[in-house]
């Protein structure tokens, strides 16, 4: 019984990947919003790296990792973020959490492996204001507040299959799929009414994951890893729609509203543009014992493209590389006296360069991330415990400091978890 209500828990949710606000950060005013890590919990905890892969964890942004599956493996993770936001004279903290993925992994034959899955991929999630005076001065304060919602997650579904002994190829095709909107409401002081401009895009396309992974032995002790994965360049159509108008300051009711005609603009279906991200990894380490990684990523955001947002003149985009390093360590995996021993327990960091330059300030992230597998009893499935500390942007001029701290938990179950019993 207790199976069946698991079962019904992971459909339940996976409705959730889409209906929900990833983020608070100002910096998702930007492009289609903040991007989400798209690793598992497991890999998260090593600093995000994808260059591992074993018989019973799902790696999602390596396709070919599949082919080691040995076991059909059923995972889903919770993430609770608190974030911290200061500027050179304020300061505000929020919480929120997510549901970060739900996915499914079968091994079909010996070196052959499928899976498919959800997750989100980007969040829009702000309210910023900005104040100034109305030219000549003559009615006061003018009063600007920004907001967005919203987001674009995805489906997707994987192969991977060794073409030879340790050598595996992969490919995943992605649906995007999601919803932003944005709002600009703007005000002058001792006047009655406001104005208003809303946007709405209705965001959907495909793109492919490309991944290769080779193993091999070292002195018969230890094995090299290597890998290279390739995310194509997200070619998506946004359909758009677009209102403006008045509304009252004393009631908040919107008094006049017109609908923008966006197709004698050419803008009622636009582009929406993700650029290729290419990673290498390697690593090294004695199974089911220790294992030590790097990774290296590069995507030039110079260009990324979204039609229908308009980009401030204080931001652009450029290189975005990331370096990753992380690894793990099991104190005894065979140990029969000490549970502890069994635990996997992984550490790592991430340096992140996001692209965005605005004010001539390149914003930039470090994280430091470190967890635990717990091993439930009987069985080769496992609770994984994680958690990320970092910061990202500046306080410079006139920017907003982002400090956060994330825990995570993220639940691998396999096919003897689900096995049935033979004798009632």
């Amino acid at each position: 019984m207790i199976k069946k209500y698991v079962i019904a828990i992971l459909c339940c949710t996976a409705f959730g990947v889409h209906a929900q606000n990833g983020t608070i950060s100002p910096y998702s005013y930007f492009g289609i919003g903040d991007f989400r890590n798209q690793s598992s919990v497991e890999n998260q905890m090593m600093g995000g790296i994808s260059v591992l892969s074993d018989s019973i964890h799902l790696n999602f942004r390596n396709p070919a990792s599949y082919s080691k599956l040995a076991l059909t493996t059923y995972t889903m993770s919770l993430s609770n973020e608190n974030l911290f936001l200061k500027t050179y004279d304020q300061y505000q903290s929020s919480a929120f959490t997510n549901l970060d993925y739900l996915a499914i992994g079968i091994p079909l034959s010996k070196g052959l492996g499928a899976g498919f899955g959800a997750m989100p991929v980007s969040s829009k999630g702000y309210k910023v204001a900005s104040s100034g005076t109305v030219p000549q001065g003559e009615l006061g304060e003018l009063k600007n507040t920004f907001g967005g919602t919203g987001g674009i997650s995805k489906i997707f579904m994987s192969v991977g299959y060794d073409i030879i002994p340790n050598l595996g190829l992969g490919i995943t095709a992605n649906y995007n799929f999601g919803n932003l909107e944005t709002q600009v409401f703007q005000l002058v002081e001792n006047v009655q009414y406001g104005v208003f401009d809303r946007r709405y895009s209705r965001v959907t396309g495909f793109d492919f994951n490309y991944g290769a992974q080779y193993t091999t032995t070292i002195k018969d002790r230890f094995t090299f890893y290597s890998s290279l994965d390739v995310h194509t360049q997200s070619n998506l159509v946004s359909v758009n729609r677009q209102e403006v108008g008045s509304y009252s300051l004393s009631t908040g009711q919107d008094i006049e509203v017109v609908n923008v005609d966006l197709a004698a603009k050419g803008m009622d279906r636009t582009a929406v543009k993700i650029p290729t991200t290419t990673t290498l990894g390697v690593g090294i380490g004695q199974d089911n014992r220790w294992f030590l990684g790097a990774e290296y990523s590069f995507q030039d955001m110079g260009k990324l493209r979204n039609d229908f947002g308009d980009l401030p003149d204080d931001i652009s985009y450029g290189k975005a590389p990331n370096f990753a390093l992380g690894g793990y360590v099991i104190p005894d995996y065979n140990s029969f006296t000490s549970y502890l021993k069994r635990v996997t327990y992984r550490a790592g960091l991430h340096i992140t360069k996001t692209g965005m330059i605005i004010n001539e300030k390149e914003i930039n992230d470090f994280g430091i991330t470190f967890g635990a597998g717990l091993p439930l009893v009987n069985s080769f499935s496992n609770i994984n415990l994680g958690f990320e500390v970092g910061r990202q942007g500046t306080t410079d001029a006139g920017l907003v400091e982002e400090t956060y701290f994330k825990v995570s938990l993220g639940l691998s179950l396999n096919d003897k978890w689900f096995k049935k019993r033979k004798i009632n």
